[in-house]
């Protein structure tokens, strides 16, 4: 039988409410959505979309990598964007760590983020049996 098991990493932000930076469930790694909190400080880097982009992708990133994951095997991205005016700059930092086997993906504007930043990003992907 598969059980879940919790991922934790020190170099992503910790939850800030009751739940995990991401579960693994076999060989699937399924992620929180990570916001542009720099981790160690707990602070929304400043800046704009691109800015706040490229520190959800190191968070995102980290998580991945606690989980024995990595871009190549993420399979699905959801993304969450304030401005939908903002999906060039976006999509220009988000496309740098997805260069080879991008993942299929959702990207939608919402009204609001928690901490009011302007991007998060969540993930499913996979690690190689062991």
């Amino acid at each position: 039988m598969t059980t879940k098991k919790i991922i934790s990493t020190e170099q992503s932000p910790s939850a800030i409410g009751p739940y995990s930076q991401a579960n693994q469930f076999g060989d699937m790694i399924f992620t929180s959505g990570q916001i542009p909190l720099n981790p160690k400080t707990m602070e929304i880097v400043e800046g704009g979309v691109a800015e706040q982009t490229e520190q959800v992708m190191k968070n995102l990133f980290a998580v991945l990598e606690a989980a024995g994951a990595t871009g190549e095997t993420v399979v699905k991205t959801t993304c969450f964007i304030k401005d939908m005016n903002d999906f060039v700059a976006f999509n220009e930092v988000y496309g740098k760590y997805f260069a080879t086997l991008a993942p299929a993906r959702s990207c939608v504007e919402v009204a609001r983020l928690p901490k009011d930043v302007l991007v998060e990003v969540e993930a499913v992907a996979f690690v190689a049996s062991k």
